[in-house]
């Protein structure tokens, strides 16, 4: 296959900025799902085509929000000259609020994903205002020596574009998050005539979503999704909780239809779907609807008038879905009786957490129905045949996939070679390609790396307290005090305190035993050597990792404090 997959260039990174070379560097979102950003670069110039994030997980403890790291493009953010918004997922914008300072470049997105974007800055409280430019759909604008054309395309959310990069050096069609839906409910379908036109002009490249692409068929339509609900609402007789993506509009505007019929009130319960609803009545969607009401509204309401749209789908600890579970919502309860729908997908590494939510309900005694008993979802990302016939509309001289872990890049890329695209190009996050002049070629690769929010501050997500963090988690943490004369002799016994593998309280033989382990590792050493703090230290500190790996079969994160008096 044509698919460049390996490449290590060996000689350094030389790139032209001048001449005719048109470039694209993923710094997130290339290699995984989620996080991204993209930057082309041309006669000089830099453009960013989305700011996103992800979220941490096990193995990030501490850490909610994760995102890239921009060290690349601030360095040149003098030549940034702007940041074009595909759509308004988190995973497209939601690191906006915490590196725009650091970049300082306007902000060019649709009406829908500009309020949003609003009210998301609003929340977070950035002091510095930044420069939104509003676009209309299917806009055409200049920023720098990049043409900019949105195309309208359908996805999970309002107002998805494909953007048309129009250089001197070629074309390139950048997806976004897309598919063909031909009922989407909220806003038009995808324009295939656009699609067509620009694939006529010629596509030097397209870059392009990879997310379902072992998935056959067709992504399916919300207008399906919606005549499922219609029918499996009407069967529940008590309370009913739907838990659906907070941003899903037409989702919204479905179970609003589907209660309409089955006489219920719709309650939004959930902050993320306050904001989103707000900024789609704000831009002209959920039109015509019965008004939405409070949680607290919802309390006083009947249990077979009542739908609940919930936030939570992904069992999030702190969503509205998880503390009615846990029974910890201040207005909302579920009880024997009540249904649960989860109008969604599970999300890889969400898995556990859905699980311990949904195991919550069915101890209530609510009926839980999911997209695997009931046909109530349909993914935003484009199947088999979608990437099939983007192609054939398209028509691009070489495919870079994008969005999608690297086994979905690899199988992108041979997707493209059957469809008769003469090159498909493999990259990572970092990556130089040259998308031209002539064949496109990796060149090298520039820094790019992960950022963590970390409480009030953001730091890299391989930092020191982070990796630390984890392994207090998994081994445990011990501190141990000791106050020794100017030779080493101990003035009083040491004291151990082993967090998370000791109660002390229930074992103290065990922490006696520990503390005469110290001690004996520390009396155990020459004269001269207890002079030295150090050594000192470091016999305690091993004295404390040995005997909890032989009783406790792990290794704490140990500190030691020592006194010389």
């Amino acid at each position: 296959m044509n698919a460049v997959t390996e490449v290590r260039p060996t000689e350094p990174l030389r790139l032209s900025m001048h001449g005719g070379e048109l470039y694209f560097v993923p710094l997130g979102g290339a290699g995984e799902i989620g996080m991204n950003l993209n930057l082309f670069g041309h006669r000089g110039k830099w453009l960013m085509v989305d700011l996103g994030v992800t979220f941490g997980n096990d193995t990030t403890p501490g850490i909610e929000v994760i995102m890239p790291d921009p060290a690349f493009i601030e360095e040149r953010k003098a030549d940034l000259v702007g940041l074009v918004l595909t759509h308004a997922h988190e995973d497209h914008l939601g690191a906006i609020q915490y590196l725009w300072p650091r970049l300082r470049c306007p902000v060019y997105a649709t009406p829908f994903t500009a309020a949003v974007l609003r009210a998301k800055l609003r929340d977070d409280n950035l002091v510095e205002p930044v420069e939104i430019r509003e676009v209309p759909m299917g806009g055409r604008f200049e920023i720098g020596p990049f043409a900019i054309e949105l195309i309208t395309l359908t996805h999970s959310i309002p107002e998805p574009n494909a953007l048309v990069l129009r250089t001197s050096a070629g074309t390139v069609l950048h997806t976004g998050d897309w598919k063909f839906d031909p009922e989407p409910l909220t806003g038009p379908a995808a324009d295939y005539d656009a699609l067509r036109r620009v694939g006529d002009e010629g596509v030097l490249a397209l870059v392009g979503d990879s997310t379902n692409v072992f998935v056959p068929g067709q992504a399916g339509s919300e207008a399906d999704v919606r005549k499922s609900l219609m029918g499996l609402i009407g069967r529940f007789r008590h309370r009913v909780a739907v838990a659906c993506f907070a941003t899903n509009v037409a989702r919204l505007e479905s179970v609003a239809r589907v209660a309409e019929r089955h006489g219920r009130h719709v309650a939004l319960v959930g902050r993320s779907l306050w904001r989103i609803h707000d900024a789609a009545k704000a831009t002209g969607y959920l039109r015509g609807l019965p008004k939405f009401l409070t949680d607290e509204e919802a309390g006083f309401l009947p249990r077979d008038s009542v739908l609940l749209l919930c936030t939570g789908s992904q069992g999030e600890p702190r969503s509205a879905l998880a503390r009615i579970a846990s029974g910890s919502h201040p207005e909302i309860v579920l009880e024997e009786g009540d249904a649960a729908v989860f109008s969604s997908r599970v999300i890889p590494g969400n898995e556990r957490s859905i699980a311990l939510l949904q195991n919550q309900l069915h101890a209530l005694g609510v009926e839980v129905v999911t997209a695997i008993e009931e046909p109530i979802h349909v993914s935003g990302h484009p199947a088999r045949d979608e990437l099939a016939r983007m192609y054939q509309l398209v028509r691009p001289r070489v495919a870079v996939p994008v969005h999608g872990e690297r086994r979905h890049l690899v199988e992108h890329a041979r997707l493209a070679e059957r469809c008769q695209v003469p090159q498909s190009v493999v990259v990572g996050n970092g990556s130089v390609l040259r998308l031209a002049p002539g064949r496109a070629a990796l060149m090298g690769e520039v820094q790019a790396g992960r950022l963590a929010v970390d409480g009030s501050r953001i730091i890299p997500i391989d930092h020191a307290v982070v990796r630390t963090r984890a392994r207090i988690m998994h081994n445990g943490a011990a501190v141990a005090t000791l106050v020794v004369d100017k030779d080493g002799r101990f003035k009083a016994d040491p004291q151990v305190t082993v967090h998370g593998l000791v109660d002390a309280a229930g074992e103290p033989e065990l922490a006696a035993e520990i503390v005469a382990a110290v001690r004996a590792a520390v009396e155990k050493l020459p004269t001269l050597t207890r002079r030295d703090d150090d050594q000192i230290k470091e016999a305690a500190r091993l004295a404390v990792r040995r005997l909890m790996s032989a009783v406790r079969g792990k290794k704490p994160v140990t500190d030691v404090h020592l006194i010389r008096v």
